[in-house]
């Protein structure tokens, strides 16, 4: 009767540890995922400033040149395979992801027109700077 009191006991405990180890495991994956899922976000908000900060310099740059200056330049199509928007609201240059997950508004001087994605055209002409 001894014997099988103690095959249940160790069953138990194995069973125990089991459910231990699993339990661990299932946390580290956890932790690992949510880590990955932190550092897409930070990516992809990067890509969203990276394209709103090379506006907004495109259009520094267009103001501090001369009368004439023109200069094409080019916007991703999508990033990380989300689709965008980039325009130019109230003396600013906004870029959002459509899923509204990831913005950011930069400031910029006065300018004429909109962005476009892809291919974009600027002029300075007499002091003034036009987008597209």
């Amino acid at each position: 009767m001894n014997f099988k009191k103690n095959r249940g006991q160790s069953a138990i405990e194995f069973v125990i540890l089991v459910i231990a180890v699993l339990f661990l495991f299932v946390g580290m994956l956890y932790f690992v995922q949510n880590k990955i899922a932190d550092t897409q976000r930070e990516a992809l908000s990067a890509l969203v400033k990276e394209v709103a900060l090379t506006v907004q310099d495109e259009i520094v740059l267009a103001h501090g040149s001369a009368n004439g200056y023109s200069r094409q330049f080019s916007l991703p199509s999508n990033l990380n395979g989300l689709e965008y928007q980039a325009n130019i609201l109230e003396n600013s240059v906004y870029v959002r992801t459509l899923d509204g997950k990831h913005a950011v508004a930069l400031p910029i001087s006065n300018v004429i027109g909109d962005i476009i994605i892809g291919n974009n055209f600027i002029y300075n002409v007499n002091g003034s700077v036009f987008l597209n």
